[in-house]
């Protein structure tokens, strides 16, 4: 970038021609000092749609209406609810309908997932991570290794970073899932690393693992709502992510699940639920369990209606933006961060996300010169400025600008405040 790209005038004139500017208007902000924060942490929370509440309380109005008749009457019924985030949800990650399903939450779904594609023998009971993964992912399949009785000391393989900015290359991953291939049940990887910002080759990973005979899933938390995806054509076995971040379904909103088509018939082994069973027969109340075709077969209980609601809202919007335009925006807006840093606060931020597009979505991680009270002084100056991005012991500002709301000129506004608190 030039000189002349890097003023808040630019940046002034780059909002003012976002073909996606009106929709800042469709989410609320937290407010600092009667003013809109500077909101930078759709990463960990995404600010919630103004038409949630309108979703919401169309269900709350159908409850006390209709009571349990809400089940079966109108378009917007309940028995099937969840299916009226399927299309949207499958465009989102780039799947079939059948493919995806809205239930749970992640954790929940991974361990279902797991049930159905970690099944360890005693030639193959290991399964492959990356080091210092989500604690939800390390526990998850630490326990689901010991619950097989195989031990995670020798059984869970953690790939280390191998860049001095603590990201993980593919010849790593490459090296890792050769190695251990013939002893690999299972690769499970983020689609992005929460710590580091690095984004990786989905499509790739999964060619590298079903090479070694071995299943494979990804953990989309950081992903859904912030890359464009292809759940389907890049083959893995399954998916599983949070709504409460990029897509801004509210905190421990409903979950998302993929399964691939390869695996729809009948006969994987699973936990089973009632919400499961084929609906034609659902309540017909029989013993022996039909699941249905697809992700759905996995569903256990009835779908939490009142959860499901804020999704949709906030789903119309991204049908409304389409992810494409959301990731050209993303990438301008995330350009700008690195470059604005870069060029005049090196001196205090050091930014740890890779700096190829494709390796990184919204959000970059940066690390504090001068370690953790630097660091901790710094946060909490932002915050009490009204710019808010999350904290990542030690040193580590992470700061995520969301295409669906955040403007170039809030870009500016952050770095504007790091300097004046550097005294620069």
């Amino acid at each position: 970038m030039t000189d002349a790209t890097l003023t808040r005038l630019h940046a002034t004139a780059l909002d003012a021609a976002d073909p996606l500017r009106a929709l800042r208007a469709e989410f609320l902000f937290p407010q600092h000092n009667g003013r809109d924060q500077a909101y930078f942490v759709g990463n960990s929370l995404g600010l919630q749609p103004r038409g949630a509440r309108a979703m919401v309380q169309q269900v709350l109005d159908q409850w006390a209406q209709l009571a349990v008749e809400g089940h079966f009457t109108g378009p917007e019924q309940w028995l099937t609810y969840h299916e009226l985030v399927r299309e949207p949800l499958a465009q989102l990650v780039g799947a079939l309908p059948a493919e995806v399903v809205a239930m749970n939450t992640l954790s929940v779904n991974l361990h279902l997932m797991m049930v159905s594609f970690y099944r360890p023998t005693r030639e193959r009971p290991a399964i492959l991570v990356e080091a210092g993964a989500f604690p939800t992912d390390r526990h998850a399949v630490e326990s689901q290794i010991r619950f097989h009785g195989f031990d995670p000391a020798t059984d869970l393989i953690e790939v280390q970073p191998d860049a001095e900015d603590g990201t993980v290359s593919m010849a790593a991953i490459e090296r890792a899932i050769e190695t251990h291939g013939p002893r690999l049940a299972l690769v499970l990887w983020p689609g992005i690393q929460y710590r580091t910002g690095q984004a990786f080759d989905l499509g790739r990973i999964t060619r590298l693992a079903r090479a070694q005979g071995a299943n494979v899933g990804f953990d989309l938390a950081h992903a859904v709502g912030n890359l464009l995806l292809s759940l389907h054509d890049d083959g893995a076995d399954f998916a599983v992510w949070c709504h409460y971040k990029y897509v801004n379904a509210g905190p421990g909103a409903v979950a998302g699940c993929f399964v691939h088509e390869r695996h729809a018939r009948a006969d994987l082994p699973r936990f089973a639920g009632w919400w499961g069973h084929d609906r034609e027969s659902r309540f017909r109340m029989a013993p022996e369990f039909v699941p249905t075709p697809g992700a759905e077969g996995w569903q256990l209980s009835n779908p939490p209606v009142l959860a499901l609601a804020p999704l949709r809202a906030s789903l119309a919007l991204f049908e409304r933006a389409g992810m494409p335009a959301l990731r050209q925006k993303s990438e301008q807006l995330t350009a700008l961060l690195e470059a604005l840093i870069h060029a005049r606060v090196p001196q205090v931020l050091q930014v740890l996300t890779p700096a190829d597009p494709a390796q990184r979505g919204c959000q970059l991680s940066l690390r504090v010169v001068g370690g953790r009270a630097q660091g901790r002084a710094l946060f909490e100056y932002l915050q009490s400025v009204g710019v808010l991005g999350d904290w990542r012991e030690p040193d580590v500002i992470r700061i995520a600008p969301t295409p669906l709301y955040n403007r170039f000129a809030d870009v500016h506004h952050f770095v504007e405040e790091v300097e004046h608190w550097a005294g620069l």
